[in-house]
């Protein structure tokens, strides 16, 4: 199964992503802050052929454009805008951290396109601090120099995002615009949440520093059709746990016939 990349153009920007191609099911997927589209590759080999995974580059990630703007009209509108290129009528949407709040407040906003939500480690109010990521920001000699900025615990997700230049090496993404989208991502985002009722799975992290246990257990008890899963890892559990991760997605596509 080729993952092939292709291309959109929405508000000037040309937005980059991967996709299995197929007769398949179509599911969305949409990654955190610092990471691509890629990270997605293991799931939509193992969902394959039954479901066709198309993974977007977000905004100022991967291989899509930086932009000047980073509010959530403008990545929610990236979706819509993934939608109407593809011309698809519904999907199963599946985000982790950004990407989940992107997927659900796009269902809201557009019911019958979401078939089922997949929410991956994020919770409904969110208040979260990237600032610790601008000195990854520049050029860096060595692959090495730069790893060694990021950090251990943080480099495994990020791996995907490295980029080697003729000037040297860097990350895919900006920190400071990472930060500016984070800033705009923090807030309630209850009613958005519970303005749909497809089926749904939160899969939490029982190490998670972002979701607690408490919140996913009060979205799943508060919105129908909704089911929480917890696995053993932190905030990106299909890097963590691909094993557990990919078990418990395919037994939410089959259960709810989706």
């Amino acid at each position: 199964m080729p993952l092939t990349r292709h291309q959109f153009h929405h508000q000037g920007l040309t937005f980059s992503y991967l996709d299995a191609g197929g007769d398949g099911k179509e599911l969305i997927a949409l990654h955190a802050h610092w990471m691509e589209g890629l990270t997605f590759a293991p799931l939509a080999e193992a969902l394959f052929p039954e479901w066709r995974v198309i993974a977007l580059d977000q905004r100022g990630h991967g291989y899509s454009d930086h932009a000047l703007t980073y509010t959530r009209e403008d990545e929610i509108g990236d979706v819509e805008a993934l939608f109407q290129h593809l011309r698809i009528r519904s999907a199963v949407l599946l985000g982790n951290s950004v990407g989940a709040v992107n997927a659900f407040q796009f269902a809201a906003r557009h019911p019958d396109s979401a078939r089922g939500l997949i929410i991956e480690d994020m919770g409904v109010d969110v208040n979260s601090d990237l600032s610790f990521s601008l000195p990854w920001g520049g050029t860096f000699p060595t692959k090495e120099a730069l790893a060694s900025r990021i950090g251990p615990r943080m480099l495994p997700y990020l791996e995907d995002s490295i980029r080697h230049t003729v000037d040297g090496w860097k990350l895919a993404f900006d920190p400071q615009e990472a930060v500016v989208s984070q800033q705009h991502l923090n807030g309630d985002h209850w009613t958005d949440w519970l303005a749909t009722d497809c089926p749904a799975l939160i899969i939490r992290g029982s190490e998670s520093k972002v979701t607690t246990a408490s919140e996913a257990e009060q979205m799943a008890a508060r919105r129908p059709n909704t089911r929480l899963v917890t696995l053993r890892g932190s905030h990106v559990l299909h890097v963590d746990d691909p094993g557990g991760f990919t078990k418990a997605v395919k037994e939410f596509l089959s259960a709810n016939h989706l």
